[in-house]
């Protein structure tokens, strides 16, 4: 997904409510080899943007940020929303690199719910664990991690452990924990 930021000037709440009003959105965009700067985007390229990434996947979309002419790789790092409106208030980029490792909040998603034994038996299928975090580079960055849950009867659990981690991929999570579960009604 392509991108263009523009710096912007000063801190005054004035300016940025200006930037709001032009229905663009302030934000910011840092990286380990780059200082903090204040940046704003077009909130109609971004609308679009968004309507494109699937639920879910926006922590691991990555974004080619076009920046005082210049192209770098990004992902979304924190986004506000308003309360009421859901409009975006403000962004964070992190710029990654491709020889340093990378946070991210891998989503964790569902296969096969429709045959789900369990539920069929009256269960419910109840997602304890929505993201994973891990440390990877940016080319092996999974777009989410898949729990295939058509076996599972009432009471049972999958754990993070049964996810299938490349071998480049490295969890900061307790693969101890449960990730999902098939619940009595």
């Amino acid at each position: 997904m392509k991108l263009s930021a523009f710096k912007r000037t000063g801190e005054k709440k004035s300016e940025i409510t200006k930037i709001r009003i032009n229905n663009d959105i302030p934000g910011v965009v840092y990286g380990p080899k780059r200082k903090s700067e204040n940046i704003f985007i077009k909130g109609d390229a971004f609308g679009a943007a968004l309507r494109q990434i699937p639920k879910g996947k926006l922590a691991t979309t990555v974004f080619d940020l076009n920046l005082d002419g210049k192209d770098c790789k990004a992902i979304v790092k924190d986004i506000q929303y308003h309360r009421t409106t859901y409009n975006v208030l403000h962004i964070d980029f992190e710029i990654v690199e491709k020889d340093i490792p990378v946070l991210v909040n891998v989503p964790i998603t569902f296969k096969n719910q429709a045959d789900c034994a369990g539920v069929k038996l009256g269960g419910f299928l109840r997602q304890v664990i929505r993201a994973v975090k891990v440390r990877c580079l940016l080319k092996d960055l999974p777009k989410e991690f898949v729990i295939d849950v058509k076996e599972m009867n009432i009471l049972d659990s999958r754990r993070l452990s049964d996810l299938e981690f490349p071998k480049n991929v490295h969890p900061l999570a307790n693969l101890k924990e449960v990730a999902a579960v098939v619940a009595k009604r």
